[in-house]
């Protein structure tokens, strides 16, 4: 049995708080037996992607760099795995947001950049950040294996399905996603649905845990063009049939710990083999953006 940790919470300009608030929810898990710990997307700053604006390129640093020290001995002090997620400066003009996964003795364990990068209304990223080229390879921790993806990739099932064929045991997901100010309730509604819908289905169609760490608060555009972001909380935790073994508000912070049974994934797969009986044989066209 694992025991994990999401940390959901509301983020203010100010590194160096939302830095603060962080390590002190870190703690307080660990101190509840947590092994491993998830923090959301770009859990460093708020999030600047609602506008295009050179200026925010100063937020980001290289990995590693003095971030990375922070959570590196925030680990090791702690005796936890810890998936954070950051904005990395690889060169001038070169920038990634990317995962970053400690071991317990605040080794780097490994990284995983975000390789579907989305550009929608208060989304802006492909401003911001190059499509990822470490591919779809899970990080071995000494927890297991952690198929860490971020945010937009939980939309793609062939991401979740290429981290378990590469034998992850989780799928992780650090996420910032939200409502804008012209959506309806109805539209609200349908969103949260989908969002959630879409990561059971990857728990399910794998028979692997899903664990997603989304932020929560209402979040500005600092260009004034829109209303901001509401974020909607709800992170959440799926056993390998899409079971909830855990969901957080939506408008509010929550650490959440859960015990995983990751064993439970073996008889899962045993009594649906959905690997066993994939036809790898016809799948040629999935190559293709699209069958005309």
């Amino acid at each position: 049995m694992l025991k994990v940790a999401l940390i959901q919470q509301s983020n203010s300009p100010d590194s160096g708080r939302n830095r603060e608030k962080l390590a002190a929810n870190i703690s307080e898990c660990a101190a509840g037996g947590a092994e491993l710990v998830v923090l959301q997307e770009l859990h460093e700053s708020v999030y600047f992607c609602q506008c295009e604006d050179t200026s925010n390129f100063d937020l980001a640093e290289p990995i590693p760099g003095k971030t990375t020290e922070f959570y590196s001995e925030l680990s090791r002090k702690l005796q936890i795995v810890l998936v954070t997620s950051l904005f990395e400066k690889r060169a001038a003009g070169l920038y990634h947001n990317t995962a970053v996964i400690f071991d317990k003795d605040g080794s780097i364990a490994g990284k995983y950049r975000k390789m579907h990068i989305p550009d929608d209304p208060n989304y802006y990223e492909k401003f911001y950040f190059a499509p990822g080229d470490l591919g779809f390879r899970p990080v071995q921790t000494s927890v297991g294996k952690l198929g860490v993806l971020v945010c937009w990739d939980q939309w793609y099932p062939e991401a979740a399905r290429l981290m378990a064929l590469a034998g992850a045991q989780i799928l992780i997901y650090p996420t910032a996603i939200g409502w804008i100010a012209y959506d309806g309730e109805a539209e609200k509604n349908r969103q949260l649905d989908a969002w959630v819908t879409i990561q059971r289905s990857h728990a399910i169609a794998n028979g692997i845990p899903v664990i997603s760490v989304n932020r929560t608060g209402t979040e500005p555009d600092s260009s004034g063009n829109t209303q901001g972001i509401e974020f909607w909380g709800n992170s959440f935790v799926v056993g390998p049939q899409g079971e909830f073994l855990a969901n957080a508000p939506q408008d509010s912070d929550a650490n959440l710990i859960v015990d995983i049974d990751l064993q439970n994934s073996e008889n899962v797969r045993r009594w649906w083999p959905f690997l066993r009986d994939r036809r790898i044989d016809a799948y040629q066209e999935l190559l293709n953006r699209y069958l005309d």
